[in-house]
């Protein structure tokens, strides 16, 4: 053979079990660690809050948190030993079997497979000249087959070719199981952690790698079974028939996929984003470079509140560096909530700190207010998607296509229905809400496929338009479309696309030719106004917000205050919005159409 290294008689006799039973070692270690973690974060870290304050118990919660830090590192690393292992078994075993049925074949003709992998075989075949069978010889893989034959005309061994393939099959299943064995090393090797107490964010980063590592190993074995294409109802069909050590290897080697899966259950995507929110700010705290920078800055803000015990308890659904940043967060567990709101953001949204630090404000302002009308309610922010970005906000309002809302709304349309798979209610009642261009977003979701499937309610909030001209085809019925849109909202009056392309080309006269381009005065870049008349939703009363020019300058706040909760003014929009969320819509207060 061409590999000193190994023998097809060592790969015949290795003990695969062995690897097999130490990964099963590393998994126990990975769980112990997940489980004092656990203990840190969900029973001293919350007892700690709520029974101490002060600059000692601020310092111990620091360092409880930092422990926590280690204890999820250990896991990570645990499970990702676990895996390679596991997944250096696998692979071996496969060449195992190519190297057995090699030997059996041989077995079964007779034929003598020597130590270094030539196959011998016996006489057979007619003979041309004499009646006598061409003589046997040996076959060895990657080189001419040694004969010993009298000289003459003599016909072919038939034997010659099984042996052959036989020589080279062995000698297949050695090369690839020594190459196997080469490229898992390097991976193991790789494995070690600092020494110290102390994990710190460069060590993340080399977390990270080591991820990347064993999941461009364990590919056959793992990645390649997740059900990507499939409805969330069968993908959670697929983890709950998967055995607990199976979802523990995916979570420890794919967090990234597992946590934005639709139709995982919320409290596994809860863990899986959690590790992988560790390994992204290790992946991006190295980097210089502007999106990376905005996005690590989002990434440690949300991570900080996740920190911090609020209430209602956060759920972190899904997280990514993708695009413009990916980051969904629910408060409160939307698989045992009756009430389940998931709210879209539109433009100029991202995953900055921005998003962090006020739109997830937004969603834990609805929760907490939905909770006072029914305590069996979440609220989620879904940003899902690659809203548009407009450093000049109103001068890009006229080029604003719809490509990302069609983007966007299948992707939503996606999360609602793992809503829906993983909701242990018999009946859950979802609401979707969009705001600004998330509008369109949730429109566009409802246009695509059959829906929305298992979606109540629907709000729109400083909509542009929806791409629809009637609430009833948004597929909920029109009594179940609610809107709000704020006097002062300049984004929900603005020009329809017809009024923008006549009013430029008709000069002074642009006011007279507005009219006659939307005669009824209630279309809008994305179509008919939803407050409008002849859209036909129920419209909410909401705050009229703060004028666009006034003696403090130019505002386009109103645009903003939809969900904002105020104890110094009336909260009538986010009441509203509210109520609606949390199945109680008949209690709203409304204004009428446009």
């Amino acid at each position: 053979m061409r590999s000193p290294g190994l023998t097809w008689a060592a790969l015949r006799d290795l003990k695969c079990g062995e690897l097999e039973g130490a990964a099963d070692g590393w998994g126990a270690a990975a769980n112990r660690a997940d489980a004092a973690r656990d203990r840190v974060e969900q029973e001293l870290l919350n007892g700690l809050r709520d029974t101490q304050q002060g600059e000692a118990a601020t310092s111990a919660v620091a360092r409880l948190r930092q422990l926590g830090r280690n204890f999820q590192y250990v896991y990570t690393e645990c499970g990702l030993l676990r895996t390679t292992l596991n997944s250096l078994a696998h692979e071996l075993k496969a060449q195992q079997r190519v190297l057995t049925g090699a030997l059996d074949d041989a077995v079964t003709l007779k034929f003598t497979v020597h130590a270094d992998g030539s196959v011998s075989y016996p006489a057979a075949g007619d003979g041309i000249i004499d009646d006598r069978p061409p003589q046997g010889g040996t076959a060895s893989s990657g080189g001419l087959p040694a004969l010993s034959a009298p000289s003459g005309l003599v016909a072919p061994n038939p034997n010659l070719a099984k042996a052959q393939d036989i020589a080279d099959r062995l000698a297949g299943a050695v090369r690839a199981a020594a190459e196997i064995d080469w490229r898992y090393a390097g991976i193991l090797r790789r494995l070690k952690a600092e020494e110290g107490l102390k994990v710190p964010v460069s060590t993340w980063t080399d977390a990270a790698g080591d991820a990347a590592a064993v999941r461009g190993a364990a590919g056959a074995y793992l990645r390649n079974a997740i059900p990507h294409d499939a409805t969330p109802a069968e993908r959670h069909a697929w983890w709950t028939g998967l055995t607990q050590e199976q979802r523990e290897e995916y979570l420890a080697v794919y967090p990234d996929r597992i946590g934005n899966l639709d139709g995982i259950p919320a409290v596994v995507r809860d863990a899986a984003n959690r590790d992988n929110l560790q390994l992204l700010i290790g992946k991006l705290a190295g980097r210089d470079d502007e999106l990376s920078v905005t996005q690590l800055a989002g990434l440690r803000e949300i991570d900080r509140q996740l920190g911090a015990g609020t209430q209602p308890p956060m759920f972190l659904l899904g997280i990514g560096d993708e695009g413009n940043g990916r980051a969904i967060v629910s408060y409160g567990n939307p698989d045992t909530a009756r009430n389940v709101a998931a709210y879209v953001p539109g433009l100029n949204t991202s995953l900055d700190r921005d998003f962090a630090e006020g739109d997830l404000k937004r969603a834990r302002d609805t929760a907490i207010t939905a909770q006072r009308y029914d305590s069996s309610s979440a609220a989620i922010v879904w940003l899902g998607y690659d809203a548009p970005q407009a450093p000049d906000w109103f001068g890009s309002l006229a080029v604003m296509g719809e490509d990302r809302a069609n983007q966007g709304g299948g992707a939503f349309r996606g999360f609602m229905g793992g809503l829906l798979a993983t909701n242990d209610r018999e009946d859950p009642h979802l609401t979707a809400i969009g705001h600004s261009y998330g509008s369109r977003t949730v429109g566009a979701a409802t246009q695509q496929g059959d829906g929305m499937h298992g979606v109540d309610d629907i709000i729109l909030v400083g909509s542009p338009g929806v791409g629809v001209d009637r609430a009833e085809d948004l597929g909920v019925g029109k009594g179940h479309v609610f809107v709000g849109a704020a006097e002062n909202d300049v984004v929900s009056k603005l020009p329809s696309k017809q009024q923008v392309a006549l009013g430029a080309a008709s000069g002074p006269l642009a006011f007279l030719v507005g009219d006659v381009a939307d005669q009824g005065d209630d279309d809008l870049w994305f179509g008919k106004d939803p407050a409008s008349d002849a859209f036909g939703a129920r419209r909410f009363q909401v705050d009229e917000g703060p004028r666009l020019v006034s003696g403090r300058g130019l505002s386009i706040d109103a645009h903003s205050q939809y969900f904002d909760v105020d104890p110094e003014r009336d909260n009538v929009s986010a009441d509203n919005i509210a109520l609606i969320a949390s199945g109680n819509s008949r209690k709203i207060k409304t204004e009428e159409p446009r």
